[in-house]
């Protein structure tokens, strides 16, 4: 690659890091993508898509000696035989823990786009209201009406199946056809919805293609044949990634060049010109430094590893990191609260069963200080359940022959799970920062991390398992038990915050189109920019702040603001 000057570069090929690439693309822009991974081309790269588990050497199952060496990421949920090759190890991507705090990452083309859990549901107004409101982190510089036109173009490109509910704690979308609950799941869904007047229970929306429109097929997808084997790549591209849709539709105009293999040490301040003019990297196999130059600057290297670039870009300008003249870069980091769980019995319905393996629950939006403060805590959570039915092939021993093979050949009884997703409050304690006493391999400083639960957070989970399960005995479930994971935060994978959003310089990082305040052509658009947390997973608001962001980045740079 002899190139070195471009019109835009994007660091990070992830959900946000895909869009950025195809919005600015689209507009005609020359633009460069570095990964820090390898390159992982569709269907080309996904080794065990179609494998079945006695064909893996270890049965899909992590051997000891992994476990003992990676202990994070073996404690996350999609790392298994079949997944590992799209995982981060922790031994060979140290980071430092202040606290305990489980990182996982995924380094590769196409980022945790590969590995993600597709879950999508919009924000609502009262989200984007709730700091200002409520006094807590600063107040988000937009509202619902700002993204809520960029929520629909960015679902009708990614295809989100759900069903049209009218609810405002939860807006609807541009839905393909929804996924069905099974018969308990509707039981329990309509007892509870018709005993409570705040509440209501609906199916999930999720990024899989349940009747492909012609922009899906276009993109070369197809539909989702509700297998539960995702992480490692869909030979349908039956849910969405950056690497069946995004990237390759980037490719097709002829303006994207991928660089993996880029480990982005910093961006570059000209003292002289006082902007941004480009990114340093190191390359990752042959530790050769380069220098990539570009009008505009996407930073999309997921949440953490965008505030570690930004506090390693040190210029006599900014000494303590680029544009962080406020000193809040890196602060006010926050996640998703999924300590807590429900599981129970259901009795009856032992004559049915369903089909497949749908790939999204039953959800219900946050109802806790929704409209305005009224607990004793800040904010809420979202709850989600899901029925089913074991058993087949774990009878209790016993029985030979015909009698044993009979006994495994009967699901056993119905059983209910539930759990909570609550949103954490951004707090200036609870930051990341470069420990300068040991680097990585590439000369970078290791990221420390000092992030912990608090007292809200405690008193979220004690409303969850009472309301949980007070619903739960509403639907007729019985043996209810609680409990908590105790998992240490990070293992949501839902990290946000440290360069957020905001409308004054001295207390945000960005302004309301992402752009940096102290740094105009830098546009920030993945979880780092998030001012808050809300309940929802938060990919789709990712997206929908990239391609906002990026119509905005072209529209400045065609006036020859930046």
């Amino acid at each position: 690659m002899k190139r070195t000057e471009y019109d835009a570069i994007v660091v990070g090929s992830g959900i946000s890091g895909g869009w950025a690439a195809k919005e600015l693309c689209e507009k005609g822009l020359k633009t460069l993508v570095l990964e820090r991974g390898r390159d992982v081309q569709h269907l080309k790269d996904y080794p065990t898509m179609t494998s079945s588990s006695w064909e893996m050497p270890h049965h899909n199952q992590i051997p000891r000696e992994d476990k003992i060496n990676n202990p994070v990421v073996n404690r996350c949920y999609a790392y298994k035989e079949d997944t590992a090759h799209f995982f981060v190890k922790d031994q060979e991507h140290p980071y430092v823990q202040e606290k305990p705090f489980d990182w996982v990452r995924g380094y590769q083309v196409g980022g945790k786009s590969l590995i993600w859990a597709r879950q999508t549901q919009r924000w609502s107004p009262y989200d984007f209201e709730g700091p200002g409101r409520d006094g807590f982190a600063v107040d988000w510089p937009i509202r619902y009406d700002d993204i809520a036109p960029w929520y629909s173009y960015v679902e009708r490109f990614v295809g989100i199946s759900g069903s049209y509910e009218g609810l405002d704690t939860l807006p609807d979308g541009e839905f393909l056809k929804a996924w069905e609950m099974n018969c308990v799941e509707s039981e329990i869904r309509d007892r509870v919805n018709s005993h409570y007047q705040d509440r209501k229970f609906i199916i999930g929306r999720c990024a899989h293609l349940t009747e492909p429109k012609k922009e899906h097929l276009d993109q070369g997808r197809g539909q989702c044949m509700a297998r539960n084997q995702c992480y490692r790549g869909c030979p349908f591209g039956g849910y969405f990634s950056s690497n069946s849709s995004t990237l390759p539709w980037a490719s097709k105009t002829g303006n994207l060049t991928v660089r993996p293999d880029s480990v982005v040490h910093s961006l570059i301040w000209d003292e002289e010109k006082g902007k941004v003019t480009g990114v340093r990297v190191i390359d990752r196999i042959t530790k050769e430094e380069r220098e990539f130059y570009s009008k505009i600057i996407f930073l999309n290297a997921s949440a953490l590893n965008t505030n570690l670039i930004l506090l390693n870009s040190i210029s006599r300008r900014f000494p303590n990191g680029l544009g962080n003249d406020s000193g809040i870069l890196g602060k006010y980091v926050a996640f998703h609260n999924y300590r807590g769980t429900l599981s129970a019995r259901y009795e009856g319905f032992e004559d049915k069963y369903y089909f497949g393996r749908r790939p999204t629950a039953i959800m219900m939006p946050n109802f806790r200080n929704v409209k305005k403060q009224e607990m004793d805590f800040l904010r809420g959570y979202m709850t989600f359940y899901s029925a089913g039915r074991a058993g087949f092939g774990h009878a209790d021993p016993g029985g030979f022959g015909a009698e044993f093979k009979q006994s495994n050949t009967k699901p056993g009884p119905w059983s209910v799970f539930m759990m909570m997703q609550g949103e954490t409050i951004p707090k200036e304690t609870n930051r990341v920062s470069l420990f300068t006493d040991q680097k990585d391999e590439w000369g970078i400083p290791l990221l420390k991390i000092d992030v912990a639960y608090d007292d809200n957070d405690e008193k979220i989970l004690q409303d969850f398992w009472e309301q949980g399960e007070e619903m739960l005995k509403v639907a007729g479930c019985v043996n209810i038990r609680k409990s908590d994971s105790k998992q240490a935060p990070g293992l949501d994978i839902h990290e946000m915050g440290g360069v957020r959003m905001g409308r004054d310089s001295k207390t945000s990082f960005l302004n309301g189109f992402n752009q940096m305040h102290h740094a105009p052509n830098v546009f920030v658009t993945d979880g780092a920019c998030m001012t808050s947390t809300g309940t929802q997973n938060p990919s789709i608001t990712y997206m929908a702040l990239t391609v906002r962001a990026a119509d905005f980045a072209v529209q400045q740079l065609k006036k020859g603001e930046l």
